[in-house]
């Protein structure tokens, strides 16, 4: 019988699936923690992969600027890797993210061969200051940090600094 994999938006009656397959490679320091109300706080941004009718993987992708952008929490079920369910979580975030104007997407990671396999290139953590300042200096393995980090271009667009940009404007008489 054919199998049916499937990746969507995530929603809110994910976000205890998410949290239960994100929780072991957290404990496993492989991936940052992240917790239920955490996952709340960012569903917008997570993408997930089902296999049949069960969660078999999760991404996340973080807009940092106004065409920058950082794949998260890419996770596939131990069962369930090899099965292509990574790499179509990461192309749903890259087309995601190129559909929203992000010309960079980056990742800091355990696993660069799977990123460097999928066209993206290996570059200095110092080059992105952006998550070092934000995420990484409440790490606790900031000063010894050993994830590799990434990034693809997905546009020849240049990079644009994180900027306000208001909401609403409304001229007063």
């Amino acid at each position: 019988m054919p199998h049916r994999i499937q990746v969507r938006a995530a929603e809110v009656d994910d976000v205890s699936a998410i949290a239960e397959l994100l929780a072991p490679f957290a404990e496993k320091e492989i991936i940052l923690p992240r917790s239920r109300d955490d996952i709340f706080q960012h569903l917008q941004e997570f993408v997930v992969a089902f296999f049949d009718e069960d969660l078999a993987g999760v991404a996340a992708l973080h807009i940092y600027g106004s065409n920058l952008a950082e794949v998260r929490s890419l996770v596939v079920r131990d069962d369930m890797q090899g099965r292509d369910i990574g790499r179509l979580l990461l192309e749903a975030c890259e087309k995601w993210g190129a559909g929203l104007g992000v010309a960079c997407i980056f990742a800091l990671t355990y696993v660069p061969e799977f990123f460097l396999s999928h066209g993206y290139e290996q570059v200095l953590k110092e080059s992105l200051p952006h998550k070092i300042w934000t995420v990484c200096v409440h790490c606790s393995k900031f000063a010894d940090c050993d994830e590799v980090a990434v990034q693809k271009r997905l546009s020849d667009a240049p990079i644009q600094p994180m900027r306000v940009v208001p909401i609403l404007e409304v001229d007063q008489p």
